[in-house]
């Protein structure tokens, strides 16, 4: 279990650069088996990489386990009100995403728009030397998401100071000048300044009439919360800034990787990145007006490009694992995971191992051709598992579908020297 106090801590945090399994769990695995015990942060944890035992307990959410965040990233969002909030209010926030993130507005107005932000995304990336994918998707991706959540553009890209936060994060919260999570904290400030100020805005125009003389009502997500504001107890004028803040980081700092990663696989790979180039091509041909946008029948075609956002998915090591907090005592193989401990989940160990994934360090999108549902549903928890999976899934896959089909429809990439 580690040093006392500090446990396996230090062991944890360690970063690592492979898209293997982060050294702290491989080596524990190879040790222990597929569910071991550890110390983070002085908190008792118990991991698994088991796919039944994970794929059990992630069906129990509000029976077994609930959502448990890390001491750094509660400091980062919210830290009073993160740790008091229950059930319902994820319940509510997920509703709420879903009405504005989900699959509806998704089909009817989101997937053209993200056509036209992509497209002339990627216009101001030819006159670039070259491009950092990561870097130039965050801007990008901080506006896009700006606008469905408080439809706000603001003067100063704040997604610079998002990059790489999530990494921040996931470090030993000492706030101390030069540590990354003191810059990570810096960095939150001010974004907080600007979400605080686009709250205060709207709720000078706001009222429940909509015919109101002077209704400052947007029709987005903020509306939704400001509506609720004194209906539900958890949403007050000083927590709705840390909400709004953290969705944004949510979103930028999951899919810029995501998508990152897809292009340097691809361009590594260009048998595959042909066969998604043709896949991408047969839509354009078979398009009645050759000046007409992506519809959602063409989407739901894009059967190679799900195998390749898949896969790449599968291969992202981004977090080192989901965090549950034990809510009631489990019992597994003869051991008894106590109430109050802290679950890791951890995808990777699924998402590379060779028993379930034939050379798992490889990329291959084609793999996907032959795994079913079931499979999928034990075996590929990206989106974490149970019957209620992240409320931003689909709307980060099509988000990536569309800019794979901009890329290779209308653009080249060449990976230089030294890029990743």
């Amino acid at each position: 279990m580690g040093f006392p106090l500090i446990g396996e801590t230090l062991s944890f945090f360690v970063t690592s650069n492979s898209i293997d399994m982060h050294p702290f769990v491989n080596e524990r695995l190879k040790r222990y088996g597929p569910l071991f015990k550890t110390n983070i942060a002085g908190r008792p944890v118990a991991v698994s990489s088991d796919p039944e035992f994970n794929y059990f307990v992630l069906q129990q959410k509000g029976k077994l386990i609930e959502l448990y965040y890390v001491d750094s990233f509660s400091q980062t969002v919210h830290n009073d009100n993160l740790r008091n909030l229950g059930g319902y209010f994820q319940r509510y926030l997920r509703r709420s995403i879903l009405r504005h993130f989900g699959h509806e507005p998704l089909k009817r107005k989101l997937l053209s728009e993200f056509e036209d932000v992509i497209n002339h995304e990627l216009h101001k990336w030819t006159n670039l030397p070259e491009v950092d994918v990561k870097r130039q998707t965050v801007p990008m991706l901080f506006d896009l998401t700006s606008q469905i959540l408080m439809s706000h553009k603001p003067e100063k890209n704040l997604g610079e100071d998002l990059n790489n936060m999530l990494q921040s994060i996931m470090t030993f919260p000492l706030y101390i000048p030069g540590t990354a999570f003191y810059k990570c904290i810096q960095k939150k400030r001010k974004a907080i300044k600007l979400t605080t100020w686009v709250l205060e805005e709207r709720m000078k125009g706001y009222s429940y009439d909509n015919s109101a003389e002077g209704c400052n009502k947007k029709g987005d997500f903020l509306d939704e919360i400001v509506g609720d504001i004194g209906k539900e107890a958890f949403l007050t004028k000083e927590f709705v800034p840390f909400l709004l803040f953290g969705l944004l980081l949510a979103t930028v700092e999951t899919i810029s990787p995501t998508t990152t990663l897809a292009t340097m696989y691809l361009l590594d790979n260009p048998s595959a990145l042909q066969q998604l180039t043709e896949e991408h091509e047969e839509i354009l041909k078979n398009r009645e007006g050759a000046n007409s946008g992506l519809v959602w029948e063409e989407y739901k075609s894009m059967t190679f490009t799900r195998y390749v956002i898949n896969e790449t998915l599968r291969l992202e090591n981004l977090l080192p694992g989901m965090l549950r907090k034990v809510i009631a005592d489990i019992h597994v193989d003869g051991y008894t995971i106590p109430k109050g401990w802290i679950l890791l989940v951890m995808p990777t160990a699924l998402h590379l191992n060779p028993n379930i994934y034939e050379d798992p360090l490889t990329f291959n999108p084609s793999r996907w051709k032959n795994i079913g549902s079931n499979g999928m549903a034990k075996n590929f928890i990206p989106y974490g598992g149970g019957d209620r999976p992240c409320a931003g899934a689909e709307f980060s896959k099509v988000l990536m579908a569309v800019f794979l089909h901009v890329w290779v429809t209308k653009f080249r990439f060449t990976k230089i020297k030294g890029g990743t």
